[in-house]
């Protein structure tokens, strides 16, 4: 068995500012866009581009305490190293991790199903040979080795970003950009409205998970103090422009319950802009789902990963294959997690959950960067954003979970 001094070496930076960009893409439009869109459209209506504006709101101010801490600690298994150093107890730090990597697992179940719903616009096979299929081929993948992963990633968030152009590029001759169609988007002062566009938020965050996922490849970027911020608030600044985009044509082209009705709602969008069948945006969608559930297997195995190093959990996730320099043990892990939630539970059930675990991983997170700037408010060489960030940050996720759970 490999040594922990040895397995730290084993992990090469070979990802660049610009892989770990379409890296982060990758995961949050595959997460998001191509599969819960039409269900936060059931929840928010017509309101759904402002449920997205206001996810965003409540993300950027995360992202940005993660933009320092990435910055401050670039390692593997970056929240539970966080919580570690923000408040020095050993138990808290394996449970975050442990609830990092669910959610992780739950985000790439959420989305196989999303997989199913564009397949099964070409061919009819059962669901659990499509997720037992699926898994097993990114799971050889994932073993594969990062760099090459890595693009993979690249490749296919390339075709994720030409397919979400496509439905807009389609779309713009239905279009009406006078003020009175965008009046029409901007809500009366009604309670169940609001609640509505707030829960929709709820949803629509799911959409934007993922940019913390970066922070667990950190021990294989290149120069990663300064690439790890810059990268993190570029992937969220596109992921926000790309979904505003699409949930203004979606929710002008198609009404909400139709949107809410379907598996594969950019797929219906485009079929009722050009009235022929989305052969080429279907197979689009189920390459963005792909590269959502790889990133997904890739993070978590990297967090088994790092808690081994630390000694947090078993030594076999953290034995790392001589050839691939990959974590192969924690990736199978990982991958048999995901293949048993896909199969067992909802994919609305799915979303909803990652959402609710995120957000308390994101309040402890910011609490812990507000104890590490107490500590050591001004590091050489990192970025430093001012301490109110976390704290609206906190403030922010707290009343998002006070919604969810009222909502309950």
């Amino acid at each position: 068995m490999l040594s922990e001094e040895k397995n730290n070496t084993s992990l090469k930076r070979v990802i660049s500012l610009p892989l770990l960009i379409f890296y982060g893409l990758g995961n949050i439009l595959g997460a998001g866009i191509y599969v819960v869109i039409g269900k936060i459209a059931g929840i928010s209506g017509i309101y759904m581009p402002l449920s997205f504006l206001i996810a965003c709101v409540i993300v950027l101010f995360t992202a940005f305490s993660y933009a320092e801490l990435s910055a401050r600690y670039p390692v593997s298994a970056g929240e539970a190293v966080y919580l570690y150093e923000g408040f020095g107890i050993k138990e808290l730090s394996i449970a975050i991790g442990i609830i990092i990597a669910l959610s992780g697992v739950l985000s790439s179940a959420t989305i196989i199903h999303g997989f199913y719903g564009y397949l099964s616009t070409f061919v009819d096979i059962p669901e659990f040979l499509v997720s037992i299929s699926l898994i097993f081929l990114l799971t050889l993948i994932a073993t594969w080795g990062i760099g090459k992963s890595v693009k993979v990633t690249v490749l296919f968030t390339f075709l994720e970003i030409f397919g979400l152009f496509l439905v807009i590029y389609v779309a713009l001759p239905y279009l009406s950009f006078d003020l009175e169609n965008f009046a029409k988007m901007i809500p009366p002062a009604d309670f169940i409205i609001l609640n509505n566009i707030i829960l929709g938020a709820f949803l629509a965050f799911y959409a934007f998970i993922g940019f913390e996922d970066m922070v667990n490849i950190a021990q294989e970027v290149k120069d990663p103090t300064s690439t790890m911020p810059k990268a993190i608030i570029i992937t969220l600044f596109i992921a926000t422009i790309l979904y505003f985009a699409i949930s203004f044509v979606s929710i002008s082209l198609l009404s909400p319950d139709i949107l809410s009705s379907t598996s594969a709602p950019l797929a219906a969008v485009y079929e009722k802009a050009t009235s022929q069948k989305a052969v080429v945006l279907s197979f689009i969608g189920m390459f963005a789902v792909i590269n959502g559930v790889l990133v997904q297997i890739i993070m978590v195995s990297r967090i088994f990963y790092g808690m081994s190093a630390k000694g947090w959990m078993p030594k076999f996730l953290g034995i790392v294959n001589p050839k691939t320099s990959t974590p192969v043990y924690a990736t199978i892990i990982t991958s048999l997690i995901i293949l048993v939630l896909s199969l067992l539970l909802p994919l609305i059930t799915l979303a909803q959950s990652t959402s609710f675990v995120i957000f308390i991983v994101f309040t402890l997170v910011n609490m812990a960067l507000i104890k590490i700037k107490l500590k050591a408010p001004h590091p050489k060489g990192i970025t430093i954003f001012p301490i109110r960030i976390p704290i609206i940050a906190i403030i922010l996720n707290l009343f998002m979970l006070g919604v969810q759970i009222l909502s309950f």
